[in-house]
This record gives C-alpha cells, structure tokens and sequence, in this order.
C-alpha cells in the first residue's frame, strides 16, 4: 500500500472531510415465508406498491422474494437507518408471514411451485419475467431463492479529483475514474476470500434445497447439511457458481473496454446446453436469449462495474461511453444475527477494505492469477476456518490465518486514514475483525454452527428463530404516521408509474426484445 499517498490523504482530508464522505447504498434481498418455515406463494402484497417501479420495495427472483433498497447515502448511518424504516414499514404489511433472516433458504418445495415474480403485462415486466424463467431454466429456481445483501460504493467525485492531482494524471476525469476503479476491482477479486471468512454466514443449508443435486456436504441431522469449516454454501457450487460461465466466458477486469467487451460478446454468444432449453414455446418465452448469458445482470461475480443509463439506454453502452459510476459488492451473506442482516460496524470495515484496495498496487489479471484467486476463494468457502488453511499469493503457500493478519494491518492503516479524532469507529471495526482471525469462532459461520450444535437446532429452526427474533424487533414500535403517510404515497406513485408503462407500449413483446437483442451486437466485437 502506497503509506506516501495514505499520508498525503490523510492530511488532505483534515482540511476537508469531504474526500472521505463515501457513497453507500444498500440491497437487501429476504424471502417471504409461512410460519412453518415454507415459502410463501401468496403474490406481492398490494401494500407495497408496483413492484416494476417502487424505488425501495419490489422482488428478485421469486415473487416471495423481496429486495428492499435503501437510495444513496453520504454516510452508513444513514442508509441503514433507511433500509431499517422501510423493514419496518414490510413488517407491518406482511400479517401472518415473516422474512427468512438467512441466505440459504427455508423449506422448498419442487422447483414448479416456486413461483416466479410477476411485473406486469408491459414489454418491461414481460422481459423480467423471461428473463427469470430463463434463469430457472439454467439454473433451477431453488438455487435462485439463494438471498444476500449487496453494498454499493463509490468514492465522491472532491476524492476522486484530489487523487488524480496527487498522482499526477494526465488522463481525462472519466479515463482516471474508470482505471482506478478497475484498480480496486482487481484487489478486491485477489482479496475477497477475506470478506469471505470474515462474514461468510452459510456453513448449513436445509435439505430440501440439496434434491437432486449432487453435494460433498455431511449430515448435521435428518433435515439439515452442512461443512463443518465451511464459511458461505451460498457462494460454493451449490449456489452462486456457474459452471457453464467459468468454463465459456473470461470477463476481464484489466480495462473497461475489455470488461464491455467479454461481457458483450457473452450475451451475443449462443451456448448449447441453452439452445436445447429453447427460446419460446408457443406464446411463453422460455429465456431472453439463448446465449451464455442473458443480460449482464447474469453475470456472477463478486463485485460488478455500475452506473445507472438513462431511460431506454442500453446498460454496457451507457458504461462503456460515460464510465463507472459505482461498484457493487455482491458477496455478502446475510448475517442472520442482524435484524437488517448487515450493520454499521461491517460497512465501515469494507470501506476500510475498498480504500485498501484503491491505495496498493493492483497487477493485472493473467489466467494463472485469476485461477490463483478463484482456489483461493474456493478453498475460503469450504474450508476457511480449518486451522492454518493455505492459499496461494503470487505462486507461494501462506497461510489464511498468516496472510488475514498482514491485510488487516494494513486495512488498518486505511481505517486510521478515514477515521477522526473524534471517532475511531473504522479502526474499531478493523479490530473486531482481527478477533475473528485469530478465533474462527468468533466468525458469523461459526457462531451459527455452535448455536445450532448447543441448541440442537436444524437449520431451518435456527434461522426460523432468528426471524420471529427480527419480526418482533421491527413491529416493537408502532408506524408514525409520517412513516405511514410518506410509504402510502410511494405504493400510489408506483402503481401509477407502472401503469403507465404498460399504457406507452407500441411494439409488440417480439419487436422489443428484438430491439434489446441489437442494441448488444455492436459491442460484441474485442476491442
């Protein structure tokens, strides 16, 4: 890590504490289940809205599965007190239903009675559902009931102006933003098995989820599996994993016009094993296309390239052209002990994280160092707090505790930067996760095992638990009726919104998917 910049930074900002002031947003995706801890099949309460437009309520996957969404915030603080409100505003409408506190989820049903979310009739909702059913298709609908909290990041643009002048770029704003952020990317990929460990929160998974697949898991008891080191089932082959992606598509992270590029020609790129799904059976689109990937939402990794396109605009043209925006973290567990499944003291940790990985040096990729960091990952999620565990760091042995210990050094330094006289909340942060090195314990996957092991506790209980726990917690306090005033005309914009949508079409689903299908082909091409 560059101490000379961290110095400079540091003396730069106690004149202005705006270089620090962080942009944070938050997507936190919950499963709606019954009091038996079975998905619920009901469809999206009307109380929250239009599901198309609502800005902070509608769902991913499943129409049981809700993704709440805080907007951007200039401090932790305040997007969690967001995301916070409008859980409590969910868990007053939902009545005799809760939200699933975990990421691995609650007792499934046969993948034909998860029900896919429904957006309306409009081209727009006619393409997310395609492209759900596709993703059910691929993947199968259990894998994609699977939750997590995804964390939104960029650095404010005084930051970004003060270190191009510091590193003497003469490259455009929008060139140095977009290299330093591909920068970040790159040591974040190398470094995330530590995110991993550090809050990885799905060591067990109920056994409805494993039918028909083929696992190395143990038995913990007749309803639940598990690995007994294992940090995030979520994200091992069981879930996030895509074997057909790793093995057909290289997407680099050395430059964004490579990034645009693999991803394009991803899209553009027909795969085999989809062909034979089909594209449409009659009137019913099966999938969007029968590429490797759909869209570049199907993309799995652990942090994405992001900037909101304009209306109409396609997404990896309006990147390509105008650059990052922001950075979406997209590995975290949810943490079934937080009421909100991620709290403040772990955002300022990965802000430590994020400006750690902007401030040291970031080779490129080359095939051996993305096959180094993807075992490395691996080897985190089903063995991580194994004793003395070895990864490999440029070709050499070392072990993850040994190697934990180094990082957080430095994230240290990092957190001395961000933080003031007045609070050492980052640097705190940092120390919390240095316990964790030491005593794999102490990790979010470990606690939940020994919890479950004393309590005698399947999966699905311990989690069920966990969400009475939080339902209690967020309708502890009545709604204010500014609360309720300010939700209640979001729910009226929505639907207004939506139907307006479904008024303005004037081609038909075919000619408009058509239409996406090209906007994707001129960026096909390797640049």
């Amino acid at each position: 890590m560059s101490l000379k910049l961290s110095s400079q930074l540091k003396e730069a900002s106690m004149r202005d504490p705006r270089l620090l002031l962080f942009n944070h947003g938050i997507e936190k995706e919950s499963l709606r289940v019954t009091p038996d801890a079975r998905l619920a099949t009901t469809p999206h309460p009307a109380f929250f809205g239009g599901k198309l437009t609502h800005p902070k309520i509608t769902t991913d996957f499943s129409e049981s599965q809700l993704e709440l969404i805080t907007p951007v915030h200039k401090s932790p603080a305040a997007a969690l007190n967001e995301l916070d409100e409008v859980h409590q505003y969910v868990n007053a409408g939902l009545k005799n239903e809760l939200l699933w506190s975990a990421s691995m989820p609650c007792v499934l049903g046969a993948d034909k009675a998860i029900p896919l979310a429904y957006f309306g009739e409009s081209n727009l909702g006619q393409l997310k559902k395609a492209y759900r059913s596709g993703l059910g298709y691929r993947y199968g609908r259990g894998m994609q009931t699977i939750c997590a909290v995804h964390y939104n990041f960029s650095f404010s643009e005084c930051f970004l102006t003060w270190l191009k002048a510091a590193e003497k770029s003469n490259e455009t704003t929008t060139e140095f933003r977009n290299r330093r952020y591909f920068d970040l990317m790159r040591n974040f990929r190398r470094y995330s098995w530590l995110l991993t460990y550090l809050f990885g929160a799905s060591p067990a998974v109920d056994n409805s989820f494993l039918i028909g697949k083929e696992h190395s898991l143990y038995s913990f008891d007749e309803s639940t599996t598990f690995l007994p080191d294992a940090t995030s089932l979520r994200t091992s082959n069981l879930g996030y994993q895509s074997n057909i992606q790793s093995e057909s598509i290289n997407i680099c992270y050395n430059d964004l016009s490579k990034y645009v590029s693999s991803l394009a020609k991803a899209i553009c790129t027909e795969h085999p094993a989809y062909k034979r799904i089909g594209l449409k059976v009659g009137k019913h689109y099966r999938q969007v296309n029968t590429n490797i990937l759909q869209s570049e939402a199907e993309f799995y990794s652990s942090v994405r390239a992001k900037r909101v396109p304009e209306k109409g605009e396609n997404f990896l043209a309006s990147l390509q052209k105008k650059g990052i925006q922001y950075i979406e973290v997209r590995l975290l567990d949810v943490n079934p002990y937080l009421p909100l499944g991620i709290d403040e003291q772990q955002i300022k940790f990965l802000n430590s994280f994020l400006l750690f990985c902007l401030l040291s040096d970031s080779p490129k990729h080359d095939d051996q160092h993305c096959l180094e960091l993807n075992e490395n990952s691996a080897a985190t999620v089903y063995r991580g707090r194994r004793s003395e565990l070895l990864l490999k760091n440029q070709g050499k042995s070392i072990s993850l505790r040994n190697w934990g210990r180094s990082l957080l050094k430095d994230i240290k330094e990092t957190a001395e930067v961000i933080d003031t006289e007045s609070s050492l909340s980052h640097q705190k942060s940092v120390a919390t996760q240095r316990a964790k090195i030491e005593n794999p314990s102490l990790t979010p996957s470990g606690l939940i095992l020994d919890d479950m092991k004393k309590g005698k506790l399947s999966f699905t209980r311990f989690a069920m638990n966990k969400a009475i726990d939080h339902r209690r917690y967020f309708t502890s306090t009545p709604l204010t009726a500014e609360l309720i005033d300010k939700y209640e005309a979001l729910t009226k914009k929505s639907a207004k919104d939506q139907t307006i949508i479904e008024d303005s079409d004037t081609l038909t689903f075919d000619e408009y998917l058509q239409n996406i299908t090209r906007k994707y082909e001129p960026l096909s091409e390797d640049s």
